[in-house]
């Protein structure tokens, strides 16, 4: 996508940008994620899971991508584990044939990205949360939601999200 109209940028212009793009974040190494944008009940339960969230995940420490949410968290540095609270349901899961997991008595379905990374995603949950468990670290396998369970079920009630 491109943002900028196509005009020729003389030297000192462009110099100027370069030095403010690059002083723009003082978080530039941080990890990144898409902000879900859930509504009502669900927006609220995923607040209450930011607030019951481990600082550790599989020994790893809280790092939070950006832009900075309660509907997002992190763990570790490059590449990091990623939640996100209040996606969307993923069209898998009306597929019959789905992989899913249970750790913890915490449901998940189970998805391989391209990029040899796990997505795994709650199941009859009152909302969806999501992990991404990078492929850089999937030789910890599910560890993360290990880490992860006791602040689901505390903050997500069982059943089925709207």
């Amino acid at each position: 996508m491109n943002f900028f109209r196509h005009r020729p940028f003389g030297l000192p212009a462009l110099a100027a940008l370069m030095i403010a793009a690059a002083g723009c974040s003082s978080a530039d190494d941080a990890p990144s994620a898409a902000v879900p944008r859930p509504g009502g009940a669900v927006a609220t339960l995923c607040d209450r899971l930011d607030r019951v969230l481990p600082t550790k995940v599989d020994k790893l420490g809280r790092r939070d991508p950006e832009p900075a949410s309660a509907l997002t968290a992190g763990w570790g540095g490059d590449p990091a584990i990623i939640l996100r609270c209040g996606v969307e349901r993923p069209a898998k899961m009306a597929d019959a044939e789905a992989d899913g997991v249970e750790v913890n008595g915490v449901g998940w379905l189970l998805e391989q990205e391209s990029d040899k990374s796990f997505r795994f995603t709650t199941t009859l949950r009152k909302a969806y949360v999501e992990v991404t468990i990078p492929a850089g670290r999937t030789a910890d396998g599910m560890a993360p939601l290990v880490s992860l369970a006791p602040s689901i079920k505390k903050a997500i009630p069982e059943g089925i999200a709207d």
